[in-house]
């Protein structure tokens, strides 16, 4: 670690390594629970008293800046993140940043201090993610599926590659398509950089500000704040334990004049329901008969435990009303960012244009990687681990939640994908809750988030596919402990 001392000056030397250690944790670059080094060492380094060091150390301990762990070492504590301070008030900027500073929305969950300090302390137990298990992260199988383009490809995968993406990529996708009952050649997919990309492409061609969606209600946070983003209005429908409540949309439909139905007809985020068939056909007719177009969102449709498919709403569509969605994302690994969109019609022209004015093109590397890694069959076996895996995780959190929740809580049993949607006894509402799941040290994600109105204060999603079954059993465990702490008040 290297701090610059003024040994002439009147600052006390354990003063200045505060000053510098402060700003390091407050900008960042000391980042949260990182371990410091011991005052023997760091005395050594900066030939300095042994005492001097933790002085300073005892000064930031002093502030909550760090903290220490018996027989472990000294960490920085979490939360403490900050902007860059640059000395400026909002006024000192131009006019067109003073208007942005006004026009902004408050701090969302993602960034309030409760959310830093649950999730950067390793201590805590987290059923806030929105991904599956790290630990099935196929890093080693991908690198193997990089070296071998690398070496067969050579300059070829460090181009820019096709605009609609790598045609031997958009083929194996339609096979897979197919089975899923889907009918989709090459030509009509499109590979974006993760299905947030994907929606976005789609929402600006096909979205003007003041439009209308419809979309259910809860839904995908992500796909809420985009819409709003764009100055549309969000119409919700509610959701059963069926999915969509279809048979409300007709009326909307007549009411409102949509631009735009979203659905995530299997494994909704964040409840978890499967749509039924009955009501996928009838709101695929709904939405031709009113002229409006569909925005299916298939984020983890592989990951069902048990049931029988469902049609996608895209394998009912026959005139080209519906664009469908998916990620390799979620199912092998976040930072891949390989989505993609099947349309047909002159819409799948304009969604290119978009795509180029947009980044020119995903990475023709990771995609060529992505089709060496599922040509070879790794994929599949993926694929069969992780629903194995994840099924006896949401089982293992169903049966500690039936121990550990106090009566009044309630949830359905998903039949696939990620996520439980819990509801809390009443009287008890995400905003107390989530001060004594600091203390407990469990994380999870406000309801309130998913919500188009202002509702689901009384939810949480949580996710079971994240965590190991043992601290499954443990964070549920705390979570019902800092519900009845709750209850008791």
């Amino acid at each position: 670690m290297h701090i610059t001392l003024d040994f002439s000056s009147r600052v006390p030397l354990y003063l200045q390594i505060k000053a510098y250690l402060s700003e390091e944790i407050y900008t960042g670059s000391l980042e949260a629970n990182s371990r410091l080094p011991s005052t023997r060492k760091l005395a050594a380094e900066l030939n300095v008293n042994r005492i001097t060091i933790a002085n300073a150390y005892s000064e930031l301990e002093s502030e909550g800046l760090i903290y220490g762990r018996s027989g472990s070492g000294t960490y920085v504590s979490p939360g403490k993140k900050r902007a860059l301070d640059t000395g400026q008030s909002p006024e000192d900027y131009p006019l067109w940043q003073q208007r942005l500073a006004r026009e902004s929305d408050t701090a969302t969950w993602w960034q309030s201090e409760a959310a830093a300090a649950l999730e950067s302390n390793p201590d805590v137990i987290s059923f806030s993610s929105g991904m599956g298990a790290e630990e099935l992260f196929p890093a080693d199988d991908y690198r193997k599926a990089l070296q071998s383009v690398l070496q067969q490809d050579r300059g070829d995968a460090l181009g820019y590659g096709e605009l609609a993406g790598y045609y031997p990529l958009r083929a194996t996708i339609s096979q897979i398509l197919s089975e899923q009952g889907i009918t989709a050649n090459p030509g009509n997919i499109l590979i974006t950089s993760g299905s947030q990309q994907a929606m976005n492409l789609v929402s600006r061609l096909l979205l003007r500000p003041g439009d209308t969606i419809l979309l259910e209600e809860p839904s995908y946070s992500s796909a809420i704040d985009l819409f709003r983003s764009l100055d549309t209005n969000l119409v919700g429908v509610p959701v059963d334990e069926n999915g969509m409540q279809v048979e409300h949309v007709e009326e909307l439909l007549q009411k409102t004049h949509p631009a735009l139905i979203y659905t995530i007809p299997n494994f909704h985020n964040p409840t978890g329901a499967c749509l039924s068939s009955a009501r996928r056909r009838l709101l695929v007719d709904l939405a031709d008969r009113y002229n409006v177009p569909i925005l299916e969102d298939e984020f983890v449709c592989d990951l069902r435990y048990e049931g029988n498919p469902r049609p996608a709403l895209k394998a009912l569509d026959s005139r080209g009303n519906i664009i469908y969605m998916s990620t390799f994302s979620k199912i092998l690994m976040p930072g891949l960012r390989i989505g993609y969109l099947v349309a047909s019609g002159p819409v799948f022209e304009q969604l290119l244009l978009s795509k180029r004015v947009n980044d020119l093109s995903t990475s023709e590397l990771i995609q060529r990687a992505l089709r060496e890694y599922i040509a070879v069959g790794r994929y599949e076996t993926h694929l069969n681990r992780a629903r194995r895996l994840f099924r006896h995780r949401r089982d293992t959190m169903i049966a500690a939640m039936l121990r550990q929740l106090p009566e009044g809580s309630s949830w359905q049993i998903p039949q696939g994908g990620l996520f439980i949607w819990l509801r809390l006894p009443e009287g008890v509402t995400t905003t107390g809750l989530i001060p004594a799941a600091l203390k407990e040290k469990v994380a999870f994600t406000p309801g309130s988030l998913f919500a188009v109105s202002d509702q689901y204060e009384s939810y949480i999603r949580l996710n079971f596919s994240c965590q190991p079954p043992e601290l499954i059993e443990e964070g549920i465990r705390r979570l019902g402990r800092a519900v009845r702490s709750i209850l008791k008040e």
